[in-house]
């Protein structure tokens, strides 16, 4: 059937449903990649550009779309606000220990600002967030954010020191692109 409008349209409009159709179906799409311990880019606000793997779905309280009901919208991720600095094998280690510190984040994010990769990895981050939230619905809030991103802190410079020791060859090669500063 699209074939047929297709078909039928002006050259112009045809461009167009080519560069728009596959947008359609990008939410589906999304959320069946979407899954506990992803790496993420996130796309918008505060720490776009930055990478963050995926702690949970958040189930949608009230979808008015029919097509999106009782899927959901937001994902809660655990990211890195400022990357680990470059070390090499002449640094003492106290060097590399300071150059080895990472800032992270926690956020409930819509799923149409994150972009999957191909890259997974097994840290196990509920713990570390916890079940403290709101309602059980979002982002840590206050304090228990604040232990949050303290008990990720320690996670993250734990995993980022010790690479070497991951069982999967597929885990360990996310947790590699994880740790590296996006380039753009």
């Amino acid at each position: 059937e699209l074939c047929s409008i297709k078909s039928s349209a002006p050259s112009s409009v045809k461009l167009i449903i080519h560069l728009v159709w596959p947008c359609y179906q990008y939410f589906e799409i999304t959320m069946a990649i979407i899954k506990s311990g992803k790496v993420v880019i996130v796309l918008a606000g505060r720490y776009a550009g930055r990478k963050a793997v995926v702690v949970r779905t958040l189930e949608s309280q009230s979808a008015p779309d029919s097509r999106r009901k009782g899927q959901p919208t937001r994902v809660l991720i655990a990211g890195i606000a400022r990357s680990p600095r470059h070390v090499t094998r002449s640094m003492s280690k106290k060097k590399v220990e300071k150059r080895s510190k990472i800032k992270p984040f926690v956020r409930s994010v819509n799923v149409n600002h994150v972009f999957p990769t191909r890259y997974q990895v097994d840290m196990d981050l509920k713990k570390c967030v916890g079940e403290s939230t709101d309602g059980g619905s979002g982002a840590p809030k206050g304090d228990a954010k604040s232990d949050a991103c303290k008990a990720l802190k320690k996670v993250f410079e734990e995993r980022y020191l010790n690479q070497r020791d991951v069982t999967s060859e597929k885990k360990a090669i996310g947790s590699s692109y994880f740790f590296k500063k996006l380039k753009f």
